[in-house]
């Protein structure tokens, strides 16, 4: 679910910028994938910052690069539970993609907000000992509009809940685990 993102940095850094109210940049990229380089909006230091990441971490006892956590169980599995208590982002983007098998071949699909408007997918950061950020996203189930094509969906935080998002702890964002009914756009690629 969600291995691949699409990143327009136009119209996406003006209207992030404008949005929260920061300087933000990222480049183009319409096929990000896992262990690329995201831009992230992290709360630090009393406001909100860019934090440019690497997406996806390698725990000591797997084998493969973890990506996603399910929000369902982020606030209970020790892998994710630390850094969804204290290193919350959001990453915001174009879209993102999906694969449905259609016959003998797999559909590509591109979902993208109604009209162009960007997202913002929730995430958590896990620091690295050189002062990096690696990034793991969260996934949910998905909205009626997302379920025909994946059982799983990227969470998506509206912009008018991004105080709660940074602001309340663990416990008390049960509300925000649950991707809102956004309209969304779905286009074959």
């Amino acid at each position: 679910m969600c291995g691949r993102l699409n990143v327009i940095s136009d119209p996406l850094c003006d209207w992030v910028s404008g949005q929260l109210g920061i300087k933000f940049h990222c480049e183009s990229n319409s096929d990000l994938r896992p262990s690329q380089k995201v831009a992230t909006i992290a709360y630090q230091d009393q406001g909100l910052q860019q934090v440019d990441t690497s997406w996806g971490i390698k725990p000591d006892w797997g084998k493969r690069l973890l990506i996603n956590a399910q929000a369902e169980t982020v606030r209970q599995k020790r892998t994710f539970a630390q850094a969804f208590a204290s290193h919350r982002v959001l990453v915001p983007c174009s879209g993102w993609y999906e694969w449905q098998q259609a016959g003998g071949t797999k559909q590509k699909y591109l979902f993208k907000g109604r009209d162009e408007q960007p997202l913002l997918m929730a995430g958590i950061l896990y620091p690295q000992f050189d002062g990096s950020h690696a990034l793991v996203t969260l996934t949910t189930k998905p909205i009626a509009s997302c379920a025909p094509y994946h059982h799983r969906m990227p969470l998506l935080v509206e912009p008018q809940a991004l105080g709660y998002w940074f602001d309340t702890s663990r416990d008390m964002l049960e509300a925000l685990l649950h991707s809102p009914e956004i309209p969304l756009q779905v286009t074959p690629c």
